[in-house]
Protein backbone atom coordinates (compact mmCIF):
# COMPACT_ATOMS: atom_id res chain seq x y z
CA UNK A 1 0.00 0.00 0.00
CA UNK A 2 1.62 3.33 -1.34
CA UNK A 3 0.90 6.27 1.13
CA UNK A 4 -1.24 8.08 -1.05
CA UNK A 5 -3.46 5.01 -0.78
CA UNK A 6 -3.10 5.01 3.20
CA UNK A 7 -4.65 8.93 2.88
CA UNK A 8 -8.51 9.82 3.53
CA UNK A 9 -10.54 9.84 0.09
CA UNK A 10 -6.91 8.88 -1.40
CA UNK A 11 -6.69 12.23 -1.97
CA UNK A 12 -3.15 13.32 -2.92
CA UNK A 13 -3.21 17.52 -1.74
CA UNK A 14 -1.90 18.04 1.40
CA UNK A 15 -3.95 20.03 4.34
CA UNK A 16 -2.08 23.14 3.65
CA UNK A 17 -3.83 22.83 0.12
CA UNK A 18 -7.07 21.85 0.59
CA UNK A 19 -7.61 25.18 3.12
CA UNK A 20 -5.90 27.35 0.10
CA UNK A 21 -2.60 27.57 0.58
CA UNK A 22 -2.74 31.38 1.15
CA UNK A 23 -2.84 33.75 4.68
CA UNK A 24 -6.19 31.61 5.80
CA UNK A 25 -4.25 27.91 5.81
CA UNK A 26 -1.10 29.52 7.39
CA UNK A 27 -3.12 31.30 10.24
CA UNK A 28 -4.97 28.01 10.56
CA UNK A 29 -1.99 25.82 10.41
CA UNK A 30 -0.04 27.68 12.75
CA UNK A 31 2.26 28.80 9.85
CA UNK A 32 1.97 32.92 11.11
CA UNK A 33 2.09 32.09 14.86
CA UNK A 34 1.73 35.98 15.51
CA UNK A 35 -1.20 35.83 14.09
CA UNK A 36 -2.76 32.91 14.92
CA UNK A 37 -1.79 33.87 18.59
CA UNK A 38 -3.61 37.02 18.75
CA UNK A 39 -6.63 35.51 17.10
CA UNK A 40 -6.66 32.70 20.19
CA UNK A 41 -5.81 35.18 22.86
CA UNK A 42 -8.46 38.16 21.70
CA UNK A 43 -10.91 34.57 21.36
CA UNK A 44 -10.51 33.74 24.98
CA UNK A 45 -10.28 36.86 26.27
CA UNK A 46 -13.63 38.22 24.64
CA UNK A 47 -15.16 35.07 25.74
CA UNK A 48 -14.06 35.57 29.43
CA UNK A 49 -15.20 39.37 29.51
CA UNK A 50 -18.60 38.50 27.85
CA UNK A 51 -19.29 35.65 30.35
CA UNK A 52 -17.69 37.57 33.31
CA UNK A 53 -19.18 41.39 32.99
CA UNK A 54 -22.63 42.66 31.75
CA UNK A 55 -21.54 43.48 28.43
CA UNK A 56 -23.18 42.41 25.10
CA UNK A 57 -21.88 42.45 22.28
CA UNK A 58 -23.53 45.21 20.62
CA UNK A 59 -22.68 47.72 23.32
CA UNK A 60 -19.13 46.22 23.59
CA UNK A 61 -18.79 47.13 19.61
CA UNK A 62 -20.60 50.64 20.41
CA UNK A 63 -17.89 51.57 22.92
CA UNK A 64 -15.16 50.78 21.44
CA UNK A 65 -16.61 52.56 18.41
CA UNK A 66 -17.20 55.37 21.36
CA UNK A 67 -13.56 55.48 22.23
CA UNK A 68 -12.03 55.18 19.13
CA UNK A 69 -13.77 57.93 17.19
CA UNK A 70 -13.18 60.43 20.63
CA UNK A 71 -9.18 59.77 20.40
CA UNK A 72 -9.16 60.24 16.68
CA UNK A 73 -11.81 63.21 16.71
CA UNK A 74 -9.60 64.83 19.65
CA UNK A 75 -6.09 63.90 17.95
CA UNK A 76 -7.19 65.68 14.73
CA UNK A 77 -8.44 68.65 16.57
CA UNK A 78 -5.00 68.90 18.71
CA UNK A 79 -2.81 68.19 15.36
CA UNK A 80 -4.66 71.30 14.41
CA UNK A 81 -4.10 73.62 17.16
CA UNK A 82 -0.38 72.55 17.50
CA UNK A 83 0.21 72.46 13.79
CA UNK A 84 0.93 68.57 14.18
CA UNK A 85 0.09 65.83 11.62
CA UNK A 86 -3.23 64.67 11.93
CA UNK A 87 -4.44 60.83 12.40
CA UNK A 88 -2.85 58.78 9.61
CA UNK A 89 -6.01 57.44 8.27
CA UNK A 90 -6.08 55.81 5.17
CA UNK A 91 -8.84 56.82 2.67
CA UNK A 92 -10.79 53.70 1.90
CA UNK A 93 -13.58 53.62 -0.51
CA UNK A 94 -15.12 50.09 -2.07
CA UNK A 95 -14.50 50.14 -5.89
CA UNK A 96 -17.82 49.36 -8.64
CA UNK A 97 -15.79 46.23 -9.42
CA UNK A 98 -15.35 45.28 -6.16
CA UNK A 99 -18.62 45.41 -5.53
CA UNK A 100 -19.94 44.04 -8.65
CA UNK A 101 -18.09 41.23 -7.29
CA UNK A 102 -19.25 40.92 -4.36
CA UNK A 103 -23.12 40.77 -6.01
CA UNK A 104 -21.94 38.20 -7.95
CA UNK A 105 -20.93 35.79 -5.36
CA UNK A 106 -23.94 36.89 -3.62
CA UNK A 107 -26.48 36.03 -6.53
CA UNK A 108 -24.61 33.06 -7.35
CA UNK A 109 -24.20 31.54 -3.60
CA UNK A 110 -28.23 32.70 -3.14
CA UNK A 111 -29.47 31.00 -7.03
CA UNK A 112 -27.82 27.86 -5.67
CA UNK A 113 -29.72 28.21 -2.78
CA UNK A 114 -33.03 28.37 -4.27
CA UNK A 115 -32.53 25.90 -6.68
CA UNK A 116 -31.52 22.85 -4.27
CA UNK A 117 -34.52 24.02 -1.90
CA UNK A 118 -36.57 24.07 -4.71
CA UNK A 119 -35.71 20.77 -5.87
CA UNK A 120 -35.91 19.53 -2.28
CA UNK A 121 -39.30 20.70 -1.96
CA UNK A 122 -40.68 19.01 -4.79
CA UNK A 123 -39.12 16.05 -3.92
CA UNK A 124 -36.78 15.73 -6.84
CA UNK A 125 -33.50 14.80 -4.81
CA UNK A 126 -34.06 12.37 -1.67
CA UNK A 127 -30.28 12.50 -0.87
CA UNK A 128 -29.95 16.19 -0.83
CA UNK A 129 -33.63 16.15 1.88
CA UNK A 130 -31.49 13.60 3.90
CA UNK A 131 -28.36 15.52 4.40
CA UNK A 132 -30.30 18.70 5.03
CA UNK A 133 -32.52 17.56 7.43
CA UNK A 134 -29.66 15.56 9.35
CA UNK A 135 -27.75 19.13 9.18
CA UNK A 136 -30.72 20.55 10.69
CA UNK A 137 -31.06 18.24 13.18
CA UNK A 138 -27.65 18.27 14.35
CA UNK A 139 -27.82 21.95 14.37
CA UNK A 140 -30.74 22.14 16.28
CA UNK A 141 -29.31 19.60 19.12
CA UNK A 142 -26.38 21.66 19.20
CA UNK A 143 -27.98 24.70 19.68
CA UNK A 144 -30.08 23.13 22.63
CA UNK A 145 -26.63 22.26 24.19
CA UNK A 146 -25.53 25.80 24.21
CA UNK A 147 -25.68 29.22 22.91
CA UNK A 148 -24.57 31.09 19.52
CA UNK A 149 -21.84 33.30 21.34
CA UNK A 150 -20.31 30.23 22.79
CA UNK A 151 -20.59 27.57 19.77
CA UNK A 152 -18.37 30.73 17.82
CA UNK A 153 -15.95 30.80 20.03
CA UNK A 154 -16.00 26.79 20.37
CA UNK A 155 -15.57 27.19 16.74
CA UNK A 156 -13.17 29.69 16.37
CA UNK A 157 -10.89 27.26 19.31
CA UNK A 158 -11.68 23.67 16.79
CA UNK A 159 -10.40 25.49 13.98
CA UNK A 160 -7.11 26.89 15.57
CA UNK A 161 -6.15 23.53 16.84
CA UNK A 162 -8.09 20.33 15.33
CA UNK A 163 -6.24 21.16 11.23
CA UNK A 164 -3.01 21.44 12.93
CA UNK A 165 -2.94 18.37 15.58
CA UNK A 166 -4.42 16.72 12.53
CA UNK A 167 -1.44 17.50 10.00
CA UNK A 168 0.72 16.42 12.62
CA UNK A 169 -0.24 13.07 13.19
CA UNK A 170 -1.75 12.67 9.48
CA UNK A 171 -0.62 9.51 8.74
CA UNK A 172 -2.19 7.67 12.48
CA UNK A 173 -5.44 9.66 11.81
CA UNK A 174 -5.86 8.38 8.57
CA UNK A 175 -4.29 4.80 9.32
CA UNK A 176 -7.16 4.63 11.65
CA UNK A 177 -10.15 5.57 9.95
CA UNK A 178 -9.43 3.86 7.44
CA UNK A 179 -9.19 0.71 9.60
CA UNK A 180 -12.15 1.69 11.02
CA UNK A 181 -13.91 2.45 7.84
CA UNK A 182 -12.87 -1.25 6.84
CA UNK A 183 -14.50 -2.85 10.20
CA UNK A 184 -17.58 -0.83 9.66
CA UNK A 185 -18.14 -2.05 6.32
CA UNK A 186 -17.42 -5.81 7.27
CA UNK A 187 -20.11 -5.34 10.52
CA UNK A 188 -22.55 -4.37 7.72
CA UNK A 189 -22.10 -6.98 5.44
CA UNK A 190 -22.79 -9.48 8.57
CA UNK A 191 -25.82 -7.28 9.74
CA UNK A 192 -27.06 -7.57 6.01
CA UNK A 193 -26.50 -11.11 5.61
CA UNK A 194 -27.87 -12.19 8.87
CA UNK A 195 -31.28 -9.52 9.11
CA UNK A 196 -31.75 -7.67 6.34
CA UNK A 197 -31.53 -10.45 3.59
CA UNK A 198 -33.76 -12.61 6.07
CA UNK A 199 -36.08 -9.98 6.21
CA UNK A 200 -35.96 -9.43 2.54
CA UNK A 201 -36.28 -13.35 1.97
CA UNK A 202 -39.61 -13.20 4.02
CA UNK A 203 -41.28 -10.46 2.75
CA UNK A 204 -41.00 -12.03 -1.02
CA UNK A 205 -42.09 -15.57 0.80
CA UNK A 206 -45.35 -13.50 2.31
CA UNK A 207 -45.88 -11.73 -0.83
CA UNK A 208 -45.77 -14.86 -2.94
CA UNK A 209 -48.44 -16.85 -0.28
CA UNK A 210 -50.76 -14.31 -0.30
Amino acid sequence: MTSSDRLLFNRQATVHHILGGGLFADVILWRDKNVTMAILIITLASWVMFERSDYTLLSYVSNVLLLLLTILFLWAKSAQILNRPTPPIPHLQLSEETINEFATIIRDRTNTFLSVSHDIALGKDPKMFVKVAAYLVLISVIGSLTDFRTLCYTSIIVALTVPVAYERYEAYVDSSLIKGNVKLKKLYIRFDEKFIKKVKNYILEKNKLS
